[in-house]
């Protein structure tokens, strides 16, 4: 009654806190303000919008959540890292169309900035998303919605996954604590290629939910998981799942089932998926969907509880017979040891203290951990005292009575049968310690030898077998403080070999930081060899590489992070393709062809970089091309032509048609996909989004036939239309380069120091393109090996087949 009263009562004052007269309560006008005493409702008043903060804090952030529900509160959040203090915040949409939270003088929080002249509002939906929509628009065209930035709770309508079209990831981040709203240790992604829900822990899976499958039950055929079954009939469990796989995007998202026959009060009618500070997944009110805490990596499925934990490697001391719980007591014998490192969330304490062998217990302190380091210590309950709680590591299944009695007469027994199966293994052991050394001998050779960074057998070693690198040894700490514990905030993206996050380096260096995924099967020798690769490729149009990192089965490489991400983020992205110029297009066709260059003809072996396409050409802060993503190269001696392989790896549309068809690649194989990427700089368009529209199948077939009745230039982006007539000649010349680098024949190709030369030479006469190779991309594919993993990049589909490189 009190919060019915309050939010009534804050809706007939809302309006007065304008400068100017608000007409909607779920709408914020040009020159209008919300202060941190009124809120923002929905048309159907399913959602409110206003200033939260967090029980016992000072804090306060701004948040949406149900209006009549506080169990679910609150359901998004605007400033999770970056609270407000005093209740001093104040939302403003200013004159200029910039959305931001303004308090105390202080830096404003921006949300979002419109383009110059473009009138904008924003607005609370009945499905808890808040959009920002121009004014006066026809389409209605949202131009920033909160959907696209999740915090810790997903809702129906909301998604989890990728849009390849701008790169934005949909995942959720667990607050840092109860009562502290930043980013945490946990995070809950979808993954599109096993189509099942991951949470993971500083990068480590924690749980997963299974596969998504289809399900009977009764008479309705549903998606479920695993270990997520819904039961449309029953009122705690009526979801329904939808799994959407397109070139744009792909992603998981949920619904509440309606039933004609159950009225709302039959069945729950409102529904948030939280990750909290624990990992674990709870909606409300109804059974725990995730149960993540119990997750210590030695249990997995078959017990409830359990279920969608995964395995990962454990310290040698533990087992699967103990585990931590929340008690009243203290430990007979005890040295407390306090790291108060502000970062610190209670999973990093639980991490800690499981990874040490002579951990006994902690304490999450708020700012930091306390620790308990016994041996053979007892822990005695006290239910009296409540001066301390702590988490105890006790015997898996232990009931919380009698703890001390029970601890000791189970500690006989394992004495007893210690004693003889010691005398029983001793002999077997030996042999076995004899042979564990021997294999640990030669893997820590391996990894000295990796420490060097010499030479491999790949190729020749030069200046006598003297290091010729500037390459860094990077400690895994390090990067933990440059990614923010490999946060999702700071994750750019992931490819077929793993997920690249951006970091930041205490002197101010900005580095992309690259996780080789362990599925990749990538040995240390292949991973040393790719890094003496690009120790050794140093060139203004190819990616720097600082330096790497090995932290237990984790193999991460650091590279020099550039701010203008992709070529595809611009050229495939209509409001953004206008920032390309002409002149900016042509720096970059020709930086391309100077690193291919490079490549192909002045390193001191020949490289087929295998995957050349938009979205591996970074951009530096002038819009300078870099080559980037060697993860598929191949090193070819100079009086090597060509190879072939039964594996395919690469960019379906950016493949020679001679690799497609019969795995033979060469350095023509690169000129190939240079070809279709100056095709694509000159028309902003990708190679394969002809065939959806009922036209040629390629992007270079439509060149062609253009070419043919000599209307080249309406291949020419309508961005460009403007140009003068000279610079079309260098347009025209640009398509024609195109054409001669996408022949059928890989003979007929140009080679690439011919494509620079051409390029540079405004009065060099060109030859006569022939008729480029025209192939469906699913004919393409019934006569090539199906590979081990399929994968959409930001292009169609990337085949990551994982052979050694």
């Amino acid at each position: 009654m009190q919060k019915a009263l309050a939010t009534a009562i804050s809706l007939i004052i809302l309006p007065s806190l304008f400068p100017q007269k608000v007409s909607s309560v779920d709408t914020l006008k040009p020159e209008q303000k919300l202060n941190s005493s009124a809120t923002l409702v929905s048309a159907n008043r399913n959602f409110t919008l206003g200033f939260f903060s967090p029980e016992d804090s000072n804090k306060s952030y701004l948040g949406i959540w149900y209006t009549n529900k506080g169990e679910y509160s609150p359901v998004w959040l605007a400033n999770r890292n970056s609270p407000i203090y005093n209740d001093s915040g104040v939302l403003t949409l200013d004159n200029s169309g910039k959305l931001m939270i303004m308090h105390n003088g202080a830096d404003s929080i921006e949300l979002y900035a419109a383009e110059s002249g473009t009138t904008i509002t924003a607005t609370l939906l009945d499905s808890g998303n808040f959009i920002v929509t121009e004014i006066n628009s026809t389409r209605g065209k949202v131009l920033w919605q909160s959907f696209d930035y999740p915090t810790d709770t997903l809702i129906p309508g909301m998604k989890l996954g990728i849009n390849h079209k701008t790169g934005r990831n949909w995942t959720l981040t667990s607050w840092f604590s109860p009562s502290n709203p930043a980013s945490g240790a946990f995070a809950l992604e979808w993954d599109p290629i096993r189509r099942r829900l991951v949470v993971r822990r500083r990068g480590v899976v924690y749980w997963t939910s299974g596969d998504l499958k289809f399900y009977q039950h009764n008479n309705w055929k549903l998606y479920a998981f695993d270990y997520i079954v819904p039961k449309p009939n029953v009122s705690n469990l009526n979801y329904v799942f939808r799994n959407v796989t397109t070139e744009d995007e792909e992603y998981f998202a949920y619904s509440l089932f309606q039933d004609p026959v159950f009225t709302p009060e039959d069945r729950k009618t409102l529904s948030a998926w939280r990750l909290d500070y624990q990992g674990n997944i709870f909606d409300g009110g109804r059974p725990s969907i995730a149960r993540v805490e119990l997750c210590y990596g030695y249990n997995t499925g078959g017990s409830d509880g359990y279920l969608g934990c995964e395995l990962w490697p454990q310290p040698k001391c533990r087992n699967s017979h103990r585990n931590f719980s929340l008690r009243y007591g203290y430990f007979d014998t005890a040295r407390m040891f306090y790291d108060n490192s502000s970062t610190l969330s209670q999973s990093d304490c639980r991490a800690n203290c499981w990874n040490d062998c002579e951990c006994a217990g902690f304490m999450d302190s708020k700012i930091g951990c306390l620790y308990w380091r016994v041996k053979n210590a007892t822990f005695i309950e006290d239910y009296a005292s409540t001066e301390f709680k702590l988490y105890a590591l006790l015997p898996d299944q232990y009931p919380s009575s009698s703890y001390s009695s029970k601890h000791k007469r189970r500690k006989r027994i394992i004495v007893y049968v210690t004693i003889v199966a010691v005398f029983l293994l001793v002999l077997g052991s030996s042999f076995f310690v004899g042979l564990k050394y021997k294999e640990g001998k030669k893997k820590k050779k391996e990894l000295q030898e990796l420490m060097k960074l010499d030479c491999t057998e790949t190729f020749d070693c030069e200046n006598n077998g003297v290091r010729g690198h500037d390459l860094k040894l990077f400690s895994y700490v390090s990067i933990l403080a440059s990614t923010n514990s490999f946060s999702a905030d700071n994750k750019l993206g992931e490819g077929g070999f793993g997920p690249v996050y951006k970091g930041k380096l205490p002197e101010g260096h900005e580095i992309a930081v690259k996780l080789l995924s362990r599925r990749s099967e990538q040995g240390l020798l292949e991973f040393k060899t790719e890094l003496v690769l690009m120790s050794k490729l140093q060139h203004r149009n190819l990616v720097k590489l600082l330096g790497f990192c090995i932290h237990g089965n984790d193999k991460l490489i650091i590279y020099d992070y550039l701010p203008n991400k992709s070529l595809d983020f611009f050229l495939f992205d209509p409001a953004k393709r206008e920032q390309l110029s002409w002149e900016t297009r042509f720096q970059i066709i020709e930086g391309i062809a100077q690193g291919l260059l490079y490549l192909h003809k002045y390193s001191r072996i020949t490289i087929i970089h295998r995957d050349l396409k938009a979205s591996n050409i970074l951009l530096d802060e002038n819009m300078n091309p870099k080559i980037s993503d060697f993860g598929l190269a191949r090193i070819f001696k100079h009086n090597v032509r060509e190879a072939n392989t039964n594996k395919r790896a690469g960019t379906y549309g950016y493949m020679a048609p001679e690799y497609v068809m019969n795995g033979v690649y060469s350095v023509k194989s690169d000129i190939y996909s240079f070809g279709v990427i100056t095709l694509e700089i000159v028309s902003g368009q990708r190679n394969n989004s002809f065939h959806d529209l009922g036209g040629p199948p390629s992007l270079v077939q439509f060149a062609w036939e253009l070419w043919e009745r000599g209307a080249e230039l309406e291949l020419m982006d309508p961005e460009l239309n403007a140009l003068s007539c000279n610079v079309k000649d260098q347009v025209r010349k640009c398509i024609q380069v195109g054409l001669l680098c996408v022949q059928n024949q890989a003979a007929d190709r140009s080679a690439i120091e011919d494509v620079v030369s051409m390029l540079k030479n405004e009065t060099k006469s060109l030859p006569m393109p022939g008729r480029p190779a025209f192939f469906l991309r699913d004919d393409a594919v019934q006569k090539t090996q199906k590979p081990k993993f399929n994968k959409f990049s930001l292009n169609e589909i990337s085949l990551s087949a994982m052979d050694g490189r």
